[in-house]
């Protein structure tokens, strides 16, 4: 089992969300372990990084709630934290260092780029620079 007393779980809104908060749970369920989830809002170089996003805002918390109410569920204990960056794979390795997270755990939908299977930049990013374990869960493709 792969050791870790601090998990950093990103999500996105997306349907890989639940996955990636119950997996974060389960790899870990038998040792206390502190699950920090993070929701990322990407705010464009044209306006101030604190830029007030309600919108944003507001669906990023109500992103969050789902997995704090998911997590409760499984009986995991959890902060939740809603960060506004440039881009998400900085911000998710800043943060990763900054908690001292010993593994992240990132959910990726299944897409394609010029007719092949391609990584976000997102999960590109963390993969190549996060100083700790990294999990990527991948969503199966959706039959059309």
């Amino acid at each position: 089992m792969l050791d870790a007393d601090k998990v950093l779980v990103s999500i996105n809104g997306d349907d890989t969300d639940e996955t990636v908060v119950g997996l974060a749970c389960n790899l870990w369920r038998k040792k206390k372990i502190e699950i920090a989830i993070v929701y990322i809002i990407e705010v464009k170089r044209s306006l101030p990084l604190d830029v007030e996003l309600e919108a944003e805002t507001q669906k990023g918390e109500e992103i969050l709630h789902r997995a704090e109410r998911a997590l409760k569920e499984q009986d995991c204990k959890t902060e939740t934290a809603l960060l506004q960056a440039r881009e998400a794979g900085p911000a998710i390795v800043q943060e990763a260092v900054e908690r001292g997270a010993d593994a992240v755990v990132i959910g990726l939908s299944h897409r394609t780029r010029f007719g092949q299977y391609a990584l976000s930049d997102t999960v590109d990013y963390v993969l190549k620079n996060a100083p700790c374990h990294v999990i990527v869960y991948r969503s199966p493709e959706k039959q059309v």
